[in-house]
């Protein structure tokens, strides 16, 4: 905390663990100012209800100072829907089995993903600990904003360069992990071939 600095969390993916236990959430950090955030649209697979939150944490004096600019900041925008409001205990209630879908089909195509990672030398991906998203490592031949529009293009895969998520260097692929079984084999099946 002698920098001044607040650290920004956001543990939308927290409950999407892949390890066998449960990640840990910042929320309890309190040795320096902490905003953690998250939301129904994804802990809930909920993205039309418009409900998100931040808890507040670190020395009590830096958390009154936040929460008081906080408030200013909330009150000048559009309040949560009463609806909504309403319903967020039930919501939060039935997560759990949304939640046990998301990371069964997650881990089903990550075993696909490797699988098929196995038979070739080109590309590799990188460690997922939770959330729905895999990084493929590929030949940084051009940017990957390019490879992903001939992969549209001429695969008919949708992939995310890896720029969308901050890789400053070409060679990044972002695929999404919750695709549909059988989809998502064969959609890899035609990215991979492209580096053949």
């Amino acid at each position: 905390m002698q920098r001044g600095i607040a650290l920004v969390a956001d543990e939308v993916f927290l409950d999407f663990s892949l390890n066998n236990s449960p990640a840990q959430s910042f929320v309890s950090l309190n040795k320096a100012l902490t905003f953690t955030l998250s939301g129904l649209s994804k802990i809930c697979g909920l993205p039309q209800m418009k409900l998100a939150w931040i808890a507040v944490s670190g020395p009590s004096d830096d958390q009154a100072q936040a929460l008081a600019r906080l408030e200013v900041i909330t009150d000048a925008y559009l309040s949560v829907g009463t609806p909504v409001q309403l319903a967020t205990p039930e919501l939060l209630a039935t997560r759990g089995e949304f939640q046990a879908q998301v990371i069964a089909r997650v881990q089903e195509n990550l075993r696909e993903l490797d699988a098929q990672l196995s038979r070739q030398s080109a590309c590799n991906r990188l460690l997922c600990e939770g959330g729905w998203a895999g990084v493929l490592r590929v030949p940084a031949v051009r940017s990957d904003e390019d490879l992903a529009i001939t992969l549209l293009s001429k695969e008919g895969v949708y992939v995310h360069p890896g720029h969308f998520y901050n890789f400053a260097q070409p060679g990044h692929l972002i695929v999404s992990l919750i695709v549909r079984e059988d989809e998502f084999a064969e959609g890899i099946r035609r990215a991979l071939s492209h580096f053949k």
